[in-house]
């Protein structure tokens, strides 16, 4: 059988790298995916026979398009924007929309595939997609801002809807971009529908949302820790990012009872060993989402912390990892460091953070490792959320959120448990998910035909 799923999976990516060259993010995520499931769609060949898995790859559309505008010296600037529409086979297409210099086809395509199965397991009607520009927004005034994302949304509105296509924030876009492109679709379009989430309260957004994804993360590493009788109580907790999702998740671990030791952006990360508590949280909320500053400003702030520039915090001992910030950014090495220093469990908060070298050291290892589209699900369930209270006209109280959020990560969790436990008891989460969410993207596919 072995050999079987082995030819199975090079002759798969053989044909998927030669249609898509040079796109190496979009193959990691497809192997990754494809190891998984090739097994169960060997044991069911009809899976085979109608090319499901070949559809799910390909996108069901690619929008591709410039995005000119004017920069305060009234210069004329021109990036690239992307809209990837992968699948819609279980609902509208839902995913973010990212702003950062990387942001180039093979990564839109590969946040869109993963997307796909990262909403399948929410269990909401939701179909998958992800879009971007190469626009860095670091550094751009207020003006700037809005002027790319008026620009960016008058294309993209021709290509979205609520029932069509949903996007949402994610790295460089925030409540103010959100914003921003919201007003110019409502402009534009002379309709207030709920065709963005991430939108402010005020106006259409659910409560709890900016704190989904990293609540959501830490849910799914308590369900895990729950499996071994254990929890975030008296645990010690290493973070990466400062954004959005790494600040409610160092949040919620104050709230489980843990200690959050590090935080990082793209320069490098601090580390204290007193711990970073409420009050020195709610002064790195300030410095990034107020002041847009850097993390090693809180050195300064407080001085018995230590900035290491241009360095992971993966060194760092501690009983829970949780990486937040981006792709790739925990590598065989850093894993190793991890378990060496007997770290017990790592949950991602970010889409693909840690190499393929990575996850096999935490496997091999047996510790509790969960892939993102499992435990950063939590966002795009609050999403969902959004759009469940958009289309009936009612906003919910942040309890209510919250519990919706919480029973979603633990049924995410239970998917993963019931597909993934090897014959050792080992929960393979990474397994579970994939299996569990394509079987539901499959059902669907192959009840509506071929389409």
């Amino acid at each position: 059988m072995e050999q079987t799923v082995k030819k199975y999976v090079d002759g798969f990516m053989a044909d998927l790298m030669a249609k898509n060259p040079g796109e190496k993010e979009f193959h990691q995520a497809v192997r990754e995916v494809l190891e998984s499931v090739a097994p169960y769609i060997i044991e069911h060949p009809y899976l085979m026979d109608m090319k499901i898995l070949e559809r799910i790859v390909e996108p069901e559309r690619v929008v591709m398009f410039r995005v000119p505008w004017l920069n305060d010296e009234g210069e004329i600037q021109v990036n690239r924007g992307y809209r990837v529409q992968m699948n819609s086979a279980i609902g509208p297409y839902k995913g973010g929309i990212r702003f950062h210099p990387s942001v180039n086809l093979s990564i839109m395509k590969f946040l869109a595939f993963e997307q796909t199965f990262k909403n399948s397991l929410t269990t909401l009607p939701m179909g998958a997609g992800k879009g971007g520009s190469d626009f860095n927004p670091k550094g751009k005034s207020d003006n700037e801002v809005m002027k790319f994302c008026q620009s960016f949304m008058t294309e993209l509105q021709r290509h979205i809807g609520q029932d069509t296509d949903v996007p949402a924030g994610d790295i460089g876009v925030g409540g103010r971009e959100v914003g921003y492109m919201f007003g110019q679709y409502k402009r534009l379009r002379n309709e207030f529908t709920g065709t963005l989430t991430g939108k402010g309260i005020s106006w259409g957004g659910s409560p709890l949302r900016p704190e989904a994804t990293g609540y959501g993360t830490c849910y799914f590493a308590a369900a895990m820790l729950a499996t071994k009788g254990d929890s975030f109580e008296g645990k010690t907790v290493v973070i990466s990012g400062a954004g959005n999702v790494a600040q409610y998740a160092a949040m919620k671990s104050l709230q489980l009872g843990a200690k959050v030791l590090t935080m990082s952006d793209s320069n490098g990360y601090i580390y204290d060993p007193a711990g970073i508590d409420e009050e020195k949280l709610a002064y790195i909320m300030e410095l990034k989402n107020v002041f847009r500053g850097r993390i090693r400003e809180y050195v300064q702030k407080y001085p018995s912390a230590q900035y290491f520039e241009n360095q992971r915090p993966w060194g760092i001992k501690c009983d829970i990892a949780l990486p937040c910030a981006t792709q790739n950014e925990l590598d065989a090495d850093d894993a190793q460091k991890l378990i060496d220093n007997g770290c017990i469990c790592v949950a991602e908060g970010a889409n693909m953070p840690s190499v393929p070298g990575a996850i096999e050291i935490f496997q091999k290892a047996k510790i509790l490792y969960a892939p993102g589209k499992a435990s950063n699900a939590g966002g795009v369930a609050t999403s969902g959320l959004e759009m469940t209270q958009n289309s009936i006209r009612l906003k919910w109280t942040p309890e209510e959120v919250d519990k919706n959020l919480h029973r979603i990560m633990d049924d995410i969790h239970a998917a993963c448990v019931k597909y993934g436990t090897e014959p050792d008891g080992y929960v393979n989460y990474v397994k579970g998910a994939n299996i569990a969410a394509f079987i539901k993207v499959a059902d669907a596919m192959m009840a509506q035909g071929l389409v």
